[in-house]
Order: C-alpha cells, then sequence, then structure tokens
C-alpha cells in the first residue's frame, strides 16, 4: 500500500473533531483515491487514529464494529438514529471546508 497515501488518510481521520463524523467518501476526496480504499486503509493501519468517527455515506457504522462504536459515541454525544444503525450524518458531519484546509496543511509535508 502506497505509504504517503495511507499517511493523507490517516491525517485527515486526526482532524475530525470529537462529536462529529466524516463518510469514507469525504476522506476519499481528500486523499484523492476511493471510498473502498479508506476502508481498507483503516482497517489495516486506522487502529491509532478515531476510526470511530468514519461512517457510510448514510451516516452507519460497519455492522460489525457497531458495539464499540457506539460506546465512543455516547462519550462524544453523537447521537444513534432510530434505526439503530450510524448516526444521522446531517447532524453529525464535520465541516468539510474547514476539513479540507486543515488538512491541506497537515500533508504539506508528504510529497
Amino acid at each position: 500500500m502506497d505509504d504517503i497515501l495511507v499517511e493523507k488518510v490517516l491525517r485527515a481521520v486526526e482532524l475530525v473533531p470529537a462529536g462529529r463524523v466524516v463518510s469514507y467518501g469525504d476522506l476519499a476526496a481528500l486523499a484523492g483515491t476511493g471510498p473502498r480504499h479508506v476502508g481498507a486503509i483503516l482497517r489495516e493501519y486506522g487502529g491509532s487514529v478515531a476510526w470511530w468517527r468514519v461512517v457510510n455515506a448514510s451516516g452507519d457504522a460497519p455492522a460489525h464494529k457497531r458495539s464499540a462504536v457506539f460506546e465512543h459515541w455516547r462519550e462524544e454525544g453523537i447521537a444513534v438514529k432510530p434505526n439503530g444503525l450510524g448516526c444521522r450524518i446531517a447532524d453529525h458531519r464535520v465541516d468539510l471546508e474547514e476539513l479540507g484546509r486543515a488538512h491541506a496543511a497537515a500533508i504539506a509535508d508528504l510529497r
């Protein structure tokens, strides 16, 4: 896996503040890759970042990780939507423009 791409994705996740979420697609757009690639990067290298703040486009958390995700969300004030699959992404999504600016600065040292 491309080390620079991994670093771009992980640095983006690190910039998502507590109480906010971002979609795999949002991260993919920042890092210049696809959402599935973001998922693979988080699965392989994401243990040291706030992976629970990354959801699909509907705000849903991965089924096999929901109990752990929801535990973190309770601590951060992210409400689970009535269907129990995730959060209302429109209510909890990070400001994407602000994230984009912060990410550009955070990866300025990468070549």
